[in-house]
């Protein structure tokens, strides 16, 4: 099974447990997911089958959008309600304009510092580990980029916003970052990722639909790999070419193509896998997919 599944991750999963769950309902040898997304929190993983793993990571690249809820007057030691409370603070009354005003700073580039509680590596020990054994260290920030952050609903105590954001982004310190800006202190209570993109109007499917596909049920939706590269230009090869590429070799395109990454296509129009264009033309393979049977011999 070779493509891309969009799974609506359950809340009180991590990420590789549900990626495992999907791995034994479809009986799947080769799997993974882009992007982390912490147990309490719900949506779209997308999940890499087969050859398709091979374009996870320009799928990790892409933006993502979330939908999250902050509670005012309350700081975590995790950022969300995992965590034990270690600091308390009133929360100022608040109107719509003074919320509006405070989400303008955090648009656009920035500087955020990963929080310890994340998968991030230090000497080779993860920093959530750390950071359960009582220890902190120094992180260094790393630059991000919201794009889009609004308002859904305000109420007393709460704020329900939307984001629309870079790799990278930790939505629980953006959290923390917005309460205090509103002079009090707050952390995540409900996190949803809406979206990965390019896949905003693409269904997901949950593990109850799986479940029932291994049972018997409808086949679940898996996507092509090419699906998730729509941006990236398609060269489309000829027999001797694509047999060249498939083989290793460079080859010079007809008519050149836009220097960087490129989606390869044999001569029947099936996805080849990634390759890189220079300037003058030349196509070297970047990583390809296994072919078909005898598709090459």
């Amino acid at each position: 099974m070779n493509g891309i599944l969009l799974l609506d991750k359950p809340s009180g999963l991590s990420s590789n447990a549900a990626l495992q769950r999907v791995r034994r309902l479809l009986g799947a040898e080769k799997a993974g997911h882009v992007g982390s997304l912490d147990p309490l929190a719900t949506g779209m993983l997308p999940i890499c089958l087969g050859e398709a793993t091979k374009v996870a990571g320009d799928i990790t690249a892409a933006r993502k959008r979330y939908q999250f809820t902050i509670g005012l007057g309350r700081r975590t030691a995790t950022g969300d309600l995992e965590g034990e409370i270690v600091e308390a603070r009133p929360v100022p009354a608040l109107s719509t304009a003074q919320v509006q005003l405070a989400l303008e700073h955090f648009r656009g580039s920035q500087q955020q510092v990963p929080p310890m509680f994340s998968a991030l590596k230090q000497g080779g020990q993860p920093l959530y580990k750390l950071a359960r054994a009582g220890l902190t260290v120094e992180r260094s920030a790393r630059s991000i980029e919201i794009t889009d952050l609004a308002l859904v609903q305000l109420r007393p105590g709460l704020l329900e916003l939307t984001a629309l954001c870079s790799k990278g982004t930790y939505i629980r310190v953006l959290a923390q970052d917005i309460a205090e800006r509103l002079g009090t202190c707050g952390h995540v209570t409900a996190l949803r990722r809406l979206y990965v993109e390019p896949f905003e109007h693409s269904p997901m499917q949950t593990l109850a639909q799986l479940e029932a596909f291994s049972g018997g049920g409808s086949l679940p939706v898996v996507m092509a790999a090419d699906e998730a590269l729509p941006g990236m230009p398609a060269v489309h090869l000829p027999a001797e070419l694509a047999q060249r590429l498939a083989h290793g070799q460079s080859v010079a395109v007809a008519g050149g193509t836009t220097p960087g990454k490129v989606r390869l296509y044999d001569p029947q129009g099936r996805f080849m896998g990634l390759g890189e264009a220079d300037a003058q033309g030349q196509v070297r393979p970047r990583r390809l997919f296994a072919p078909p049977e005898s598709a090459f011999p």
